[in-house]
């Protein structure tokens, strides 16, 4: 979750619009995988979900909880 939203930096065009946005690379990297984060949880959209009991169970039982 982004705490406080990007300070983006302009670029205008020949016209005076709005053409490019500068940004610091770690504010970049952040939007970037927060896209990852929302592209993974869409293609995971229809997975069979499971309760947090069972999910417990689970790790119980493979050890690693």
């Amino acid at each position: 979750m982004i705490d406080k939203l990007p300070d983006p930096q302009y670029l205008f065009d020949s016209a005076g619009n709005k053409a490019f946005v500068v940004l610091r690379i770690e504010e970049y990297e952040e939007l970037v995988e927060d896209l990852h984060d929302l592209a993974i949880m869409a293609e995971r959209r229809d997975d069979e979900r499971m309760s947090l009991e069972a999910f417990e169970e689970g790790l119980k039982k493979d050890g690693l909880l």
